[in-house]
């Protein structure tokens, strides 16, 4: 049985956001939340609608580690592309200006997570730990 995802958040950074608070207030600061631990952060956040539509899939792909969402999707025979849904999460967070990234300074999480280098096929190698330079000291 191969399922789809659904179609991804329409305010991905605020999602994003969102989910990252919840993930820190419940478990702590980490480099990878367990698939299970962002499902449940992205149930109790501001853009849970129902389990009719869930986005659970689309935070775990920004902060679960590749292989444990592929277990995870292995398991529940959703098809989920775990690059190409990272790129488009974070797609946003590249083009935004700089001025927008003050916007998300409340976070304290690990900013491994915007790992651009590997995603954008090393055309911005280096931009994750750069940014994440910025989000630790604000």
């Amino acid at each position: 049985m191969n399922l789809k995802c659904h179609p991804a958040p329409p305010n991905k950074k605020e999602y994003i956001a969102d989910v990252g608070r919840i993930l820190v207030k419940d478990y702590g600061k980490k480099e990878y939340y367990k698939p299970e631990e962002v499902k449940k952060a992205s149930n109790k956040s501001n853009y849970y609608v129902s389990n009719y539509i869930d986005w659970h899939c689309w935070a775990m792909c920004i902060f679960s580690s590749h292989s444990d969402f592929e277990t995870y999707h292995k398991l529940t025979g959703e098809a989920c592309d775990y690059v190409a849904m990272k790129t488009e999460m974070l797609s946003g967070f590249a083009i935004s200006s700089t001025a927008n990234w003050f916007s998300i300074s409340d976070i304290d999480i690990d900013a491994s997570w915007l790992d651009f280098g590997s995603i954008f096929g090393g055309l911005l190698e280096g931009i994750g730990s750069f940014i994440g330079g910025i989000v630790d000291e604000l």
